[in-house]
């Protein structure tokens, strides 16, 4: 599974982005795409995730503020923020977890996109 993510960029607080992430490869075999941040000097952090069967979970830095979403015909999550804060600031990567059968038995992994910078000016 490749994944590739866009949709970063400069926006004053209280605005809003929208992220992308488009999968390709064993796109189907994806179980769950998550959103991940890091800003500079700190750890990267789980902002939300969406499975399979549609089931979302966020940090409750971003609850109210930001909505994940998957179009499967796509095969793109999309990271909605709004309401957005400085301390919003950070690289912001997309993970899929897929497992992929094969003859020989199912692997379970996960990829990660490139980073897509998101900067919230005060």
């Amino acid at each position: 599974v490749q994944l590739q993510a866009s949709g970063g960029g400069l926006v004053q607080a209280g605005g809003s982005l929208r992220l992308s992430c488009a999968a390709s490869g064993s796109s189907s075999s994806i179980n769950a795409m998550e959103w991940y941040r890091q800003a500079p000097g700190k750890q990267r952090e789980l902002v939300a995730v969406i499975r399979r069967g549609g089931t979302t979970n966020y940090a409750d830095s971003v609850k109210g503020r930001f909505t994940i979403s998957r179009d499967n015909a796509k095969n793109t999550a999309y990271l909605q923020m709004n309401s957005l804060k400085p301390e919003d600031t950070a690289a912001y990567y997309c993970a899929a977890d897929y497992t992929v059968h094969y003859a020989s038995g199912p692997v379970s992994g996960r990829s990660w996109g490139q980073g897509t910078l998101v900067t919230v000016s005060s």
